[in-house]
């Protein structure tokens, strides 16, 4: 299919919006790959693209959380290490079979995250001292080792993963949890987009105009993180985490929200 200046803008456009989901919470990987598809992406080179602009959206948010010395990077790289072993499993899978299993999964720990999040606001809004001193133990290696695969595998909606485990067991509050979370994303999606070039599964071109919104995005959410606060974060999040559950179970359809394209 031919680039058109229609296909520019709405890579563009799309593109910010969902670096700005992504920085800020997790789950905006459904409307790229919406986007990618509607097209003309075969779904598996769509699933492989996209993760080009989450590189160029996540080194923006990396540094911009940086500068604000948000980011605990000895407990990141420690954590790292599971998460990329991780991807490398769930890359290899993704290229080969359906993602349908691994999305219902998703779809029903994200019912218990979103519950969590209503009903229990206060684990999620003040950070546990004690939780945050404590050093990586092999349960944790073992827990972000499975969330990795899932993120070599699909990626859609990681985010959620990464910040449970950040805020409820490690102790962080959300926005620090959010910091983190981008460079862990960071590190590991390197590794699976290799994968996916290595089968043929990339399109560089629209990965990297996908690129120019999501950087734009990610400026724009982490501003809003750091000045609104963890209670912003967790309204965005609850908000965004519906859509997503709503989306996995077939009760909406995203593709649908997306300009005609005469097509």
């Amino acid at each position: 299919m031919d680039l058109t200046w229609v296909h520019i803008i709405i890579l563009i456009t799309s593109g910010l919006i969902v670096g700005f989901i992504n920085t800020i919470a997790g789950g905006g990987t459904i409307i790229s790959l919406s986007v990618l598809m509607l097209l003309g992406l075969p779904p598996i080179v769509a699933n492989g693209t996209n993760r080009v602009a989450i590189i160029a959206q996540n080194i923006t948010a990396v540094i911009n959380f940086h500068r604000k010395k948000l980011i605990d990077w000895k407990k990141s790289f420690k954590l790292a290490i599971p998460v990329v072993l991780g991807t490398v499993i769930g890359a290899i899978i993704g290229n080969h079979i359906s993602n349908d299993f691994f999305k219902y999964i998703f779809g029903v720990i994200a019912i218990f995250f979103a519950i969590s999040l209503i009903f229990q606001p206060g684990r999620w809004l003040k950070e546990k001292e004690n939780l945050v001193r404590q050093s990586v133990t092999p349960a944790m290696h073992i827990l972000f080792f499975f969330i990795g695969i899932y993120g070599g595998f699909i990626h859609v909606g990681i985010g959620y993963f990464f910040l449970a485990a950040l805020v409820l067991w490690l102790g962080y509050d959300l926005i620090r949890a959010n910091a983190m979370k981008n460079l862990l994303v960071l590190i590991y999606v390197p590794v699976s987009l290799l994968i996916y070039a290595k089968e043929g599964n990339v399109n560089w071109t629209y990965g990297l105009i996908h690129a120019i919104g999501n950087v734009i995005g990610a400026q724009l959410a982490v501003y809003f993180a750091v000045r609104k606060g963890a209670r912003f974060v967790r309204y965005i999040m609850i908000f965004l985490i519906f859509i997503v559950i709503l989306q996995f179970f077939g009760l909406i359809d995203v593709e649908k929200w997306m300009p005609s394209l005469g097509f």
